[in-house]
């Protein structure tokens, strides 16, 4: 309940008029998004693409690209006309921290403006002191990897949580009771926006953000964490449903299982070590089974085309799972997430990104 959506607001209580700067943050945020969806398009195409006039283009390019948050390409020369430059987003034009809270320990990851990972850090909850302030300390680790001059281009801070039925006792201690308080506390520290969301939702945000889905306006999301949970994406809108659904099929049963032969999750390649392989054939049978029935049951009344399958797991178990799912289903595209180091807080990481930088 904590992350629901506000009520809806009768038209009247939110409408207000639009003033030349309003528009132009507008405008600005729309050019924004578009150069994540299509890295290297050129103005010309940003105004085919937008409607936006030849000149308007031009001021909001120069702007940004005075801001540094967007590079030119080399020109490139065709047959005829003048060169054309492709635009991207400036790596260096902005910065973002992510925060999620795993089974065992706390995962900090600090993203560029093109959504690279440039530092991770996995803190065991032993090892924490349990406040916020903890976390905070953790944070401020990650900002001083930074150079200098790049601290001031943070966009903010962001924390995937788990709903109140999968948070353990040490995240309760780590973040309080009240996430206002958490989320102050760490604004205070810090002096950066802090923003919060459920941390499978903020996985499947930084998946159509930065990730394989960026181009995917429709697509159901699955993360195979310790247990596997789901979400559609209709429009680019992500829907959680009524209640936060997750299946006993994920990685802490096979981990478990493993165990009982001396093996870790790591220990899973390309090849399965012996000991091992009727386990995570029975173990990948449910974990198919139960995506399948879930894809299956979508189909019945959503048209999609595509299911992102996004997990922290040793990529040849997860390319194995993938390819396994579309030989059932072979009219759905089942594609690994890009996002495979701490997904839920290259997620949280995004967070700040859509807040300030792109059109809601």
């Amino acid at each position: 309940m904590r992350f629901a959506p506000p009520n809806p607001l009768r038209i009247a209580d939110r409408a207000s008029g639009l003033n030349a700067p309003t528009v132009r943050s507008y405008n600005e945020r729309l050019v924004l998004s578009l150069l994540l969806q299509s890295s290297g398009i050129s103005r010309l195409e940003i105004g085919e693409k937008t409607g936006l006039s030849a000149q308007t283009v031009s001021v909001i390019v120069r702007s940004l690209e005075q801001e540094a948050l967007v590079s030119k390409g080399e020109a490139q020369r065709g047959r005829v006309g003048p060169p054309t430059i492709p635009l991207s987003l400036n790596p260096e034009g902005a910065f973002s921290v992510g925060v999620s809270f795993g089974q065992d320990t706390a995962n900090v990851a600090l993203i560029d403006f093109a959504g690279r990972v440039r530092y991770h850090a996995a803190h065991l909850y032993s090892s924490l002191q349990e406040s916020p302030a903890a976390i905070a300390a953790k944070i401020e680790d990650g900002l001083l990897t930074l150079p200098p001059a790049s601290r001031t281009r943070v966009a903010g801070i962001g924390l995937a949580v788990p709903d109140d039925a999968n948070t353990g006792g040490h995240i309760r201690k780590l973040l309080g009771r009240d996430l206002a308080d958490a989320q102050a506390n760490i604004e205070r520290k810090l002096g950066l926006s802090v923003y919060i969301q459920n941390e499978i939702t903020a996985a499947a945000g930084g998946e159509s953000l930065f990730g394989v889905a960026r181009s995917l306006s429709d697509f159901l999301f699955f993360y195979l964490g310790s247990r596997l949970h789901s979400r559609l994406i209709l429009n680019y809108q992500i829907h959680s449903g009524r209640s936060d659904l997750s299946h006993d099929v994920g990685l802490l049963a096979l981990q478990h299982g493993l165990k009982k032969h001396g093996l870790a999750l790591s220990d899973i390649g390309s090849e399965i070590p012996a000991a091992a392989g009727e386990l995570y054939r029975q173990w990948q049978q449910a974990c198919c089974q139960q995506i399948l029935a879930s894809v299956r049951s979508l189909l019945g009344f959503v048209n999609f085309k595509s299911v992102v399958l996004s997990s922290y797991a040793p990529p040849a178990l997860a390319r194995d799972l993938c390819d396994r799912l579309h030989k059932e289903l072979p009219d759905i595209a089942f594609l690994l997430g890009a996002n495979t180091t701490a997904p839920k807080a290259v997620g949280a990481a995004s967070l700040p990104y859509h807040s300030r930088f792109m059109v809601q």
